[in-house]
């Protein structure tokens, strides 16, 4: 029987989320590849530091410590074979057990995440994360010059999440970029008691809320819902989470407060909103990503 991956939470994460090879990138960039390439080789033996979502990974990949496995990680990467290398010894070199991987030497690679199951995919690159949530798989852009997580809680995965476009749909944000915030107050009292569509990233919350409830590993889950909504546009957020019968552990409704400080309290290991301004003001605290879709994403 062939291998599956079935039952697991499948995160496809490309190599510069992971590891920081932002200085190899400055020559990928430069237009020469194969330089590129040469460089990667040169470095094959010198473990990347690790990057943005570093932590975040080695903390889901540590929920399969307790023997049965809950979450895969594949890296699914522009990079080229050598370069794959390269990453794949960084990652043993940090004791993670990452083992498969797509490298596309350049091609986009969103199109593997179909085949693999991915319900999730970080990467540095929009386009990629654009094709993957227009093929409805959940994506965000990394911020590579983000802080890195807090060590302060080694056996809790912290995540937090801004709701509007992320969670759920944008129909609210729509008519806030419409005609303004009174209208976008009166449209979600109005529909306090009728659950929100599902954004990009409830089937994440969802597989986040498994293994809350079967943690592995000494691993634990605490999750965050961090909103520019406030009272009383909160309620319809709330009851959409009670509907799906979800649960977050912590919720911020901040009425248009920038976010970073709050983040920066709460220390997640990786925090996901559809606007650049948020992602900006959160990357100068945690680990963060955009979520390209949605009316406010631009």
């Amino acid at each position: 029987m062939p291998a599956t991956l079935n039952g697991q939470l499948v995160v496809a994460i490309s190599s510069r989320a992971l590891f920081d090879f932002e200085a190899e990138n400055e020559v990928f960039e430069a237009g020469d590849d194969r330089a590129y390439m040469a460089l990667q080789q040169q470095r094959l033996d010198e473990p990347a530091p690790p990057g943005v979502a570093f932590s975040l990974v080695q903390k889901l990949l540590a929920f399969n410590a307790g023997g049965t496995p809950q979450v895969e990680v594949v890296v699914l990467s522009r990079n080229d074979p050598i370069s794959g290398m390269r990453v794949f010894r960084s990652a043993r070199h940090y004791g993670l057990p990452v083992e498969r991987g797509v490298f596309t030497r350049g091609a986009s690679p969103w199109r593997y995440l179909k085949p693999l199951s991915a319900q999730l995919f970080l990467s540095t690159n929009e386009a990629d994360v654009r094709q993957a949530l227009q093929a409805g798989v959940a994506a965000a852009r990394v911020m590579p010059q983000a802080a890195r997580a807090s060590a302060a809680h080694p056996q809790e995965l912290r995540i937090a999440f801004d709701g509007d476009a992320v969670l759920f749909s944008d129909e609210a944000e729509q008519v806030f970029q419409r005609d303004g915030l009174a209208a976008f107050r009166d449209h979600e009292t109005s529909r306090a008691h009728l659950p929100l569509p599902a954004g990009p990233f409830k089937p994440v919350l969802e597989a986040l809320h498994r293994l809350q409830r079967s943690p592995g590993g000494g691993m634990h889950v605490r999750t965050a819902l961090v909103t520019a909504r406030s009272a009383p546009a909160h309620e319809r957020a709330i009851r959409t989470l009670m509907d799906w019968q979800i649960e977050v552990d912590e919720a911020m409704f901040l009425g248009g407060l920038a976010k970073g400080e709050f983040l920066r309290e709460f220390e997640p290991d990786f925090f996901f909103d559809d606007q650049a301004g948020h992602v900006q003001s959160a990357a100068v605290h945690v680990p963060a990503g955009q979520v390209t879709a949605g009316i406010a994403a631009g």
